[in-house]
């Protein structure tokens, strides 16, 4: 199900100072000036329309209380520059509530009052509002027609508010799929904020380019861009800025999985919407938590918060949002497979995609149609949809949708007897996968979100600083002829607080940093798994068994291996799994292996009688790692007579595992290997016990002896493994 990306448009009036601090102080002062400045004239009109512009994002009831003001005056005497700006600040705050036709009728009347003055730069913002007012209603043509008016005009006069219109620009592009053109016109952006040194520029800048670099599949840029943004825009206080960050960091971390984590952002995003009332935001950021149900399998939830998104998107005729709400509808109604109705809804996202030249959502569309005509078994006409999807994402760029259609493919082959295409439209699926969610993109996200909080958290103790020495300083001027001692004391009470908060952080710090730790020893467990050496064999021998045409053999071995390889994944999601699947996953792993004759042994797996299968549950991923090591290493210099061992016991309250083999031993496997070289399932399981022991309170432990020892040939390994017992005994289905 797709999301829908906030893009961030901006609205030029003036540019603001470069910090907090001296923003703040701008606005103060203004005020200030205004309360000082009684008398009814231009200069009032003036300072009414500025702290009212500077307001829209933060507290609309304060900007409509100052326009009002301001049109009053500017009506009375006659000045129709002030006039036009406060027409022109009022659509925006209609915009900010998604009335988009009342917005440019607002802008019309100010676009004629300008032109009637002969005053360039006001028709420049009010072309760039229209643009922006059409990009809102899915006439994105005709927005970017606007835009290049606003920036004619700018270029001609050298206006500093062509960052805002390059930026809105780009953010029209980026709806296009056109990422080339979007990137160019949002880095100009950016680079011209920067040298007028626009923080409200910079951060709307650093928004958009995370889109663009999201829809690329580049995730680990598009979080980077997002809080950089998200960090700039809290210092502002802009509320605008601000949900549309939250939303789109949300949609990074939903791509990854977190999903209670993107859950928080979106409804964090959703409240400041709600506040400000901006419905076509709110309509975005409900499609964005009707995702998350949709992807924990609640379909009522889901299809409740699409609904209402649909509703909000129709009901203000925002067509650009409407084709990705349509095409989540449409999967909801797949996943209950009741496809004439998800049919209806992909074709209607598709229709109003190709209105509005959204190449994204008509891909989704394409997508959905495929995946339903594939389920229908009506493979002509999923071909069909899934090869002009594959066409639109490979032209545009759109890695996820390369990804589906991939899959896609790969099923309809298959369906249709074409096992050579459906092999090679795997192995792309398989590439497409691993390029958006590889090991470097993972640490390279969560690496993001460690030093955005520390960032956070230092910012928020120099601003604490700050207020400090500020309280300080006033203090001493105060009580300096009488109160020195008091003040000292206060001084101390200060600097103790600031030391006891520097202790919290650091205790938090350490703390993410163990979080950190944890998550990365379960992905390396999964790596020592299901190695890319044992895959790629697997795929090797059974494009054998298919070349050579041994299709039964074929059909059993590719049965195995996806069972396998399905067993493996659910696993790897839960902390714990009943014991009878991970024996089961285990028993897949040795007969798969046993299916090629060159490396054919005896197994066998021996369960004590005292244990019920169905009332353990253990970590999973704890014993295949041993059984591939024997497997791998223990028989290199042995032809035949190969033999696996495992056994499980429960002595008193110890469940122990021990793995055996006949091979060569583990002493002369080591002599074989690097000094400094260390088995990687053994150094990952042991870090893992240590964990799950102090988490469960329970013994757990590893030791790997060579059973020469004993007079015997082969290596050893006994595990005591952590475990929850449930008396309540349950059935576990057979996978």
């Amino acid at each position: 199900m797709k999301v829908i990306s906030s893009s961030i448009l901006l609205f030029f009036f003036l540019s603001l100072s470069t910090t907090i601090l001296s923003q703040s102080n701008k606005i103060d002062s203004l005020k200030i000036e205004l309360q000082n400045h009684k008398e009814k004239d231009t200069t009032r009109v003036n300072l009414l329309n500025v702290l009212a512009f500077s307001h829209f994002s933060r507290d609309m009831p304060k900007t409509l209380e100052y326009l009002d003001e301001a049109d009053a005056i500017a009506e009375v005497i006659h000045f129709k520059k002030g006039e036009a700006r406060s027409i022109y600040i009022r659509g925006i705050t209609e915009t900010v509530q998604s009335n988009f036709d009342q917005a440019l009728l607002y802008w019309t009347e100010s676009l004629k009052l300008y032109e009637n003055i002969g005053y360039k730069k006001g028709v420049a913002t009010c072309y760039d509002a229209m643009g922006i007012a059409y990009k809102r209603k899915g006439d994105v043509r005709k927005s970017i027609s606007y835009y290049k008016k606003a920036i004619k005009i700018g270029e001609e006069i050298g206006s500093d508010g062509l960052s805002a219109t390059l930026l809105n620009l780009g953010a029209a592009y980026e709806y296009l799929g056109e990422f080339s053109e979007s990137i160019s016109c949002l880095k100009q952006a950016l680079s011209i904020a920067k040298t007028n040194k626009n923080e409200q520029g910079i951060a709307y800048s650093l928004n958009n380019l995370g889109i663009v670099y999201d829809h690329q599949g580049n995730y680990p840029l598009a979080l980077e861009h997002y809080k950089e943004s998200l960090h700039i825009n809290e210092k502002l206080e802009d509320s605008i800025g601000i949900a549309s960050n939250l939303v789109n960091i949300g949609i990074i971390y939903k791509i990854q999985k977190h999903y209670d984590k993107a859950m928080k952002y979106y409804e964090k995003s959703l409240e400041i919407n709600e506040r400000i009332n901006n419905k076509r935001e709110i309509s975005a950021t409900l499609n964005s938590i009707g995702s998350i149900h949709m992807e924990n399998g609640d379909y009522k939830n889901a299809l409740k918060h699409y609904i209402d998104a649909l509703h909000i998107s129709k009901q203000i005729s925002t067509n650009s949002e409407t084709p990705y709400i349509l095409n989540n509808i449409g999967e909801v109604y797949s996943n209950l497979k009741d496809y004439n109705s998800a049919n209806r809804y992909f074709i209607e996202a598709k229709k109003i995609s190709k209105e509005i030249e959204n190449k994204e959502t008509l891909c989704e569309a394409y997508i959905g149609l495929a995946k339903t005509h594939t389920n229908q078994k009506v493979y002509d006409s999923a071909l069909s949809n899934v090869l002009k999807a594959k066409e639109i994402s490979e032209k545009s760029g759109f890695l996820n949708c390369q990804k589906d259609a991939s899959e896609i493919l790969s099923e309809i082959y298959k369906a249709t007897g074409n096992y050579k295409k459906a092999f090679s439209s795997h192995q792309q699926f398989k590439i497409l996968n691993d390029s958006l969610f590889n090991e470097e993109n993972v640490e390279k996200i969560t690496q993001l979100e460690y030093e955005y909080k520390l960032k956070q958290a230092l910012d928020s103790a120099k601003i604490k600083e700050l207020k400090l020495t500020k309280t300080v300083k006033t203090t001493t001027q105060d009580l300096e002829k009488s109160q020195r001692n008091l003040l000292l004391g206060v001084i101390g009470f200060l600097a103790l607080t600031l030391l006891l908060g520097a202790f919290i952080f650091f205790l938090k710090l350490r703390h993410e940093k163990s979080k950190t730790q944890n998550i990365a020893i379960e992905q390396k467990l999964l790596r020592s798994q299901m190695t890319p050496h044992f895959i790629f064999n697997s795929l090797s021998i059974l494009q054998g068994m298919i070349l050579n045409k041994e299709d039964e053999k074929s059909v059993f071995y590719l049965s195995k291996f996806s069972k396998l390889l399905r067993i493996t994944l659910e696993n790897s999601r839960d902390k714990m799994v009943h014991l009878k699947q991970e024996l089961e996953a285990v028993n897949n792993y040795l007969e798969l292996q046993n299916l090629e004759e060159s490396q054919a042994y005896q197994y066998t797996i021996l369960v004590d009688e005292t244990i019920d299968e169905s009332l353990f549950k253990i970590p999973p991923m704890l014993i295949q790692p041993f059984i591939e090591n024997a497997v791998e290493h223990a028989f290199k210099d042995k032809i035949d007579n190969k033999r696996i061992d495992l056994k499980l016991k429960y002595d008193g309250s110890k469940l122990i595992c021990t793995i055996s083999d006949n091979g060569s031993g583990i002493d002369a496997q080591n002599e074989d290997k690097k000094k400094d070289k260390t088995s990687l399932a053994t150094t990952i399981t042991s870090e893992r016990l240590k964990i799950l022991s102090k988490d469960f309170n329970t013994q757990g432990s590893i030791s790997i002896e060579d059973r020469k020892k004993y007079n015997e040939h082969g290596t050893i390994v006994t595990l005591v493994i952590p475990y929850i017992k449930n008396e309540n005994k349950q059935h576990i289905l057979s996978r």
